[in-house]
C-alpha cells in the first residue's frame, strides 16, 4: 500500500511464540500499516506460525547449532540493517533483551523511532558472561532513547524504570487475547471434567501432583496439553503419562503437541472445562514471581469460556479468585488440587457461569485492543512531537 506507515519487528526468537507480537502487528495491519517480522528460529522444525494477514510478512533466519550462535547473531544484525536501509521503516519494534545489542547498533543507522517491548526481564544477578553484561548495558542505553517502552506487568515495569532510569513513556500492557479470539465453549456435558493447558511444558507449570490428583477421580477428570517441552524439561510429558499409567489411567493425559496456529490452539481450549495456570509458590526469578498480566495462558482460557485453576499466590488470588474467575490451590499438594477439582466437577452450573463471566471480561476489558490502545496513542503523540521538532529545526 503506497504511503502506508511501516514498522519492522525485530526479535531474536520465533515471533509466533509470543502472542502479544501477533496481536499488536494485526492491530497495526488492520489500521493500514505494513508490518515485517525479522526473527530467528530456535528449533529445527519451527512448528509455530503467525496466522496469515496480507499486510504482515515474516522473515526468519534458520536454526544453527550452539557453536554457531555468535556468527548467526552478527548475520541477524547485518540482515536487519539491510531491511532498515532499503525498506526504510518508520518504527522499529524491538522485542525482548537478547535483541538489545542488535537494536542499539541498528538505531545508529536509521531515523526510525523505537519501541522496546520486554516480555521477560533479564536477571541482573546472573550477568556473568560478557554477552549478558552487554545486554544489561544496552538495555539501559536503548531504554533511555526509545520513544516507547512496553512491559507486561506493573512490578516488572517499576523495576525496569529503576534499573534503566528511564523517564520517557513506559506502558504496562497485559498479554491478553484479541476480542476476535473469544469463542463459545463446546466442552462435553457428560459429567466428566476436562482440564486444559497450553504453552511451555515443565514441572513448574504441570507438576506431578496434578496427575496424582487427576488419578484420584478414576477417569472422571482428564487433561489436554498443547505446547512444547523447553530445554531442561525434555521428557516431562512422558513422565506425566507414565505417572498416570502407573495409577491405572493411561488415557488421562492427552498431548496434542505444538499447534502451529493460535486459531487452532484456541479451538482445543474451547473443548475443555477448566484452564490451568499454575505457578510455583516460591521463586527467586522476578518473571516467575510477577506473572499476572504477563502470562497469556490465563486470558486465553478465559476467552474460551474456561474458569481457571491458579496457585495460591496473593497476586493471582486478587486478580482471578476474588472476582470469581478462578479457584486456587497449592500446586505441590495433591489434596489441595483435588479439592479444587472436586468443586469444579460437582458444580457444573456454577462452573459454566464462571466461564461465561470469564469470556465477558475478555470481551469488555481484558483484550489486547483495549490494552494496546495506550501504545497507539503514544505512537501518534511521538510522531507529532517529531514532526513539530522538524518544523522548528527547519
Amino acid at each position: 500500500m503506497p504511503g502506508a506507515p511501516r514498522i519492522l519487528y525485530l526479535q531474536y526468537q520465533d515471533p509466533a511464540a509470543y502472542p502479544p507480537l501477533e496481536h499488536s502487528s494485526r492491530i497495526l495491519a488492520e489500521r493500514g500499516w505494513e508490518v515485517v517480522f525479522l526473527g530467528a528460529a530456535v528449533t529445527r522444525d519451527a512448528p509455530l506460525k503467525l496466522d496469515p494477514h496480507p499486510r504482515v510478512r515474516v522473515k526468519s533466519i534458520g536454526f544453527v547449532p550452539a557453536r554457531l550462535q555468535g556468527l548467526r547473531y552478527i548475520y541477524f544484525i547485518l540482515y536487519s540493517l539491510c531491511w532498515i536501509l532499503f525498506w526504510r521503516p518508520k518504527w522499529i519494534y524491538g522485542s525482548d533483551p537478547v535483541v538489545l545489542p542488535a537494536l542499539y547498533v541498528l538505531a545508529k543507522f536509521t531515523a526510525a523511532q523505537i519501541v522496546y517491548h520486554e516480555h521477560d526481564s533479564p536477571p541482573e544477578r546472573e550477568a556473568g558472561s560478557y554477552f549478558r553484561r552487554l545486554i544489561l548495558r544496552c538495555r539501559k542505553l536503548v531504554s533511555q532513547s526509545a520513544s516507547v517502552c512496553v512491559l507486561p506487568q506493573s512490578q516488572r515495569l517499576l523495576d525496569f524504570l529503576q534499573a534503566t532510569r528511564r523517564s520517557k513513556p513506559t506502558l504496562c500492557v497485559w498479554n491478553c487475547p484479541r476480542r476476535s479470539e473469544t469463542r463459545a465453549n463446546v466442552s462435553p456435558s457428560d459429567g466428566t471434567l476436562v482440564l486444559y493447558y497450553h504453552g511451555s511444558i515443565n514441572a513448574a507449570r504441570l507438576p506431578p501432583a496434578l496427575i496424582l490428583a487427576i488419578a484420584s477421580f478414576r477417569g472422571a477428570v482428564r487433561l489436554i496439553v498443547a505446547g512444547y517441552e523447553v530445554q531442561g524439561s525434555i521428557g516431562h510429558i512422558d513422565t506425566l503419562r507414565c505417572l498416570a499409567a502407573v495409577n491405572g489411567l493411561e488415557d488421562a493425559v492427552q498431548y496434542v503437541g505444538a499447534i502451529p496456529l493460535r486459531s487452532d490452539l484456541l479451538r482445543y481450549a474451547a473443548q475443555a472445562h477448566v484452564g490451568l495456570s499454575l505457578m510455583p509458590l516460591c521463586s527467586d526469578d522476578i518473571n516467575t514471581r510477577h506473572m499476572v498480566g504477563a502470562s497469556n495462558k490465563a486470558f486465553d482460557c478465559m476467552g474460551c469460556g474456561l474458569p481457571l485453576l491458579v496457585s495460591e499466590l496473593a497476586e493471582w488470588v486478587d486478580a482471578f479468585v476474588v472476582p470469581r474467575f478462578a479457584r486456587a490451590c497449592d500446586p505441590g499438594d495433591v489434596e489441595s488440587i483435588r479439592s479444587a477439582l472436586a468443586w469444579y466437577l460437582e458444580n457444573p452450573q456454577a462452573r459454566a457461569e464462571m466461564g461465561d463471566r470469564c469470556r465477558e471480561k475478555i470481551r469488555s476489558a481484558w483484550n489486547y485492543e483495549s490494552m494496546f490502545e495506550s501504545v497507539l496513542v503514544e505512537l501518534s503523540a511521538s510522531e507529532t512531537r517529531v514532526a513539530a521538532n522538524v518544523r522548528v529545526t527547519a
